[in-house]
């Protein structure tokens, strides 16, 4: 029987041979897409997957070793631990900055830098200083540049509502500029005229009516320093040159003259520096005896005696281990005695208190 299908083209019949050959293909076909394929092998680390292959078999796949960690597990990662090597593991945690420094970090950094460059600059030409200047002309420097600063004094006095001694910072002005060489020699201080050093400031005028002093700062050039104190010397600095004229307008004038004013200051406490030097923290011995120094003067200006106090800066308190010829006393000097009321210097009862310590 012939068939023929819609194009005309005659078509045999399936026999029953053909039909069981389909069959068989079928189930060929079935059970091989059952048949488990063994996965390839995966690592993310070609180095090991080399050294693996070899050994490797299909039906246990290679995985890459865990790498170990860079921190034991106690111990995190974090600005504040430190992590000691060795048989047993301490973590230290760094301690909060002291009240007072909340810029410890930084300023002990300053510090450090600053004592690199005074050690191996500023010290050698401040013992050449003392050593090749005799002590009156050391101590006729430092006269000079205070009394540069009295008319900042006087205003500073003024504004404390103390018009005596005011008026006699006003007179030490007067007459140290005449009869005292332009201020090099301290005539007011002597009979008949019993006139004292006082030195004052809007830093301390700002401390006298109650404003705190900010956090504490070392600064480059500056030094030790607070907030209050930077914005009360960075004024005074700019009165007096409008106050006082040419030529000390002039940069020229200006500048050495500060030069010679730091240096002169950085002798006198030669000595002192050393000694806080060989201290196991000479960082926090330097806060702690500036702002002692800083609270007595305040405290003094309210007529409270402050015992003890060492200072670090400022002709008006005596420097340890120097002579008296320098204008500052030997460690057996007693501070207070500088500053007792003499007789005929016409001054009220609190002379002596309100002149204890000197400022910067």
């Amino acid at each position: 029987m012939v068939l023929y299908n819609r194009f005309g083209v005659s078509v045999r019949p399936l026999r029953k041979d053909d039909r069981m050959s389909l069959t068989a293909t079928a189930a060929v076909l079935m059970m091989s897409s059952a048949a488990p394929v063994a996965e390839p092998l995966v690592t993310t680390d070609p180095v090991i997957a080399e050294q693996a292959a070899p050994n490797a078999s299909p039906e246990m796949p290679v995985t890459a070793p865990a790498l170990p960690s860079p921190l034991p597990p106690s111990v995190t990662q974090g600005d504040d631990t430190d992590v000691a090597q060795g048989d047993d593991i301490i973590v230290m945690r760094r301690q909060p900055p002291p009240p007072g420094d909340p810029l410890e970090r930084i300023n002990v950094k300053s510090f450090r830098t600053v004592q690199a460059v005074d050690n191996a600059v500023l010290k050698p030409v401040a013992q050449a200083y003392n050593k090749g200047l005799p002590g009156p002309v050391r101590q006729g420097l430092r006269n000079f540049f205070s009394n540069l600063n009295e008319p900042v004094v006087f205003a500073a006095y003024l504004l404390e509502f103390k018009p005596g001694k005011a008026f006699e910072t006003a007179g030490r002005f007067a007459i140290n500029t005449t009869i005292g060489a332009a201020g090099l020699v301290d005539m007011a201080k002597r009979k008949p005229f019993n006139l004292p050093y006082r030195p004052n400031g809007l830093a301390n005028v700002m401390g006298y009516y109650g404003v705190r002093p900010g956090p504490y700062m070392y600064l480059p050039i500056i030094g030790p320093t607070t907030l209050r104190d930077v914005i009360g010397d960075s004024v005074d600095k700019l009165l007096v040159p409008a106050v006082v004229g040419k030529p000390f307008t002039k940069p020229a004038v200006v500048i050495p003259a500060t030069i010679l004013s730091q240096l002169g200051e950085r002798a006198a406490f030669d000595s002192e520096v050393s000694r806080i030097r060989e201290e196991d923290n000479p960082y926090a011995t330097y806060r702690q005896l500036y702002l002692k120094q800083r609270k007595a003067e305040i405290d003094a200006l309210h007529g409270r005696m402050t015992p003890d106090v060492v200072p670090v800066y400022g002709r008006a308190i005596p420097t340890a281990g120097t002579s008296e010829g320098d204008g500052v006393a030997t460690p057996e000097h007693n501070a207070a005695s500088e500053w007792a009321p003499q007789a005929g210097t016409g001054g009220d009862e609190n002379d002596a208190r309100d002149g204890v310590i000197g400022a910067r």
